[in-house]
């Protein structure tokens, strides 16, 4: 039995739902994401928090680079996920700190 490597989880679902992707490739990034209501910079934040906020440190790292991509510096992210500490909880928050690290400090590299 072979495993996949995939980049990122949403790729990992394509595979399995492409139903889903096609839903998310459809709507969430040309519309949601387009909508000028938001900055994609505050989209980013929201996007970051609400991961952070949930648990789901499977997303995170793509999430990230993204929010650096759309205009987040380092320091403010790291000051996002000390914040978040306080709301979400320390463990969530370390977590974070610790994916956020690893994938700004190999991104970096490339």
């Amino acid at each position: 039995m072979s495993t996949i490597n995939f980049s990122s989880p949403r790729e990992a679902a394509r595979a399995f739902t492409p139903k889903l992707s096609q839903f998310v490739d459809s709507t969430l990034y040309p519309q949601i994401w387009s909508d000028p209501a938001l900055s994609p910079r505050d989209r980013s934040l929201i996007t970051v928090a609400a991961l952070i906020a949930g648990g789901h440190s499977e997303e995170l790292p793509a999430h990230l680079q993204r929010a650096v991509g759309n205009g987040l510096t380092h320091d403010e992210i790291a000051a996002a996920i000390t914040h978040l500490a306080f709301y979400v909880g320390f463990p969530g928050a370390i977590t974070a700190s610790a994916i956020a690290n690893a994938t700004l400090t190999e991104s970096e590299k490339n």
